[in-house]
């Protein structure tokens, strides 16, 4: 003989209360997980994002090595040398700095301005009569920003009293 379903006590139905308090804990468990899933991919992007921001100033900060290769031998007097070679030599200058510019990479103007740590790295203290205590005198290397945040510090020579 067949039980009744509804007053057969392993298979009576939960009462109304306790079905709701289940839904509620399996629906704020997925609320949770959800929220969690979202926070993952957003800090997985951001990674991504930083990454790839470094190794584009990595990349930027090898080629400003050859930018300053390329202004030490622009400074150099030539004499008698082929002016096409050092025209040659100016045009390859003007491209990469113009790869630069569209990176968003700037130089520090250092010449007669007044020493800032932040952007500055002092190499010599000169005493110098004819300028202001701190003010830059020298600039032993450029230095360059990127989108104004700092690339590479200015390597510069300080006025002293």
């Amino acid at each position: 003989m067949a039980e009744d379903p509804v007053t057969d006590p392993v298979e009576a139905p939960q009462d109304a209360a306790e079905l709701q308090r289940e839904r509620d804990d399996y629906r704020d468990r997925w609320m949770r997980k959800s929220a969690e899933f979202d926070n993952y991919r957003k800090r997985i992007e951001r990674e991504r994002r930083e990454q790839s921001d470094q190794a584009v100033v990595d990349l930027l900060q090898e080629l400003l090595l050859v930018v300053d290769d390329f202004d030490r031998a622009l400074t150099v007097d030539s004499g008698d040398g082929d002016p096409a070679y050092r025209k040659g030599v100016e045009l390859i200058h003007g491209k990469l700095h113009d790869i630069l510019a569209k990176y968003g990479v700037k130089p520090i103007d250092a010449l007669g301005a007044d020493f800032d740590p932040n952007v500055h790295q002092a190499v010599v203290h000169e005493a110098s009569p004819d300028h202001r205590e701190g003010e830059v005198i020298g600039e032993l290397r450029k230095g360059y920003t990127i989108n104004d945040r700092l690339l590479r510090p200015a390597m510069v020579k300080v006025a002293k009293a």
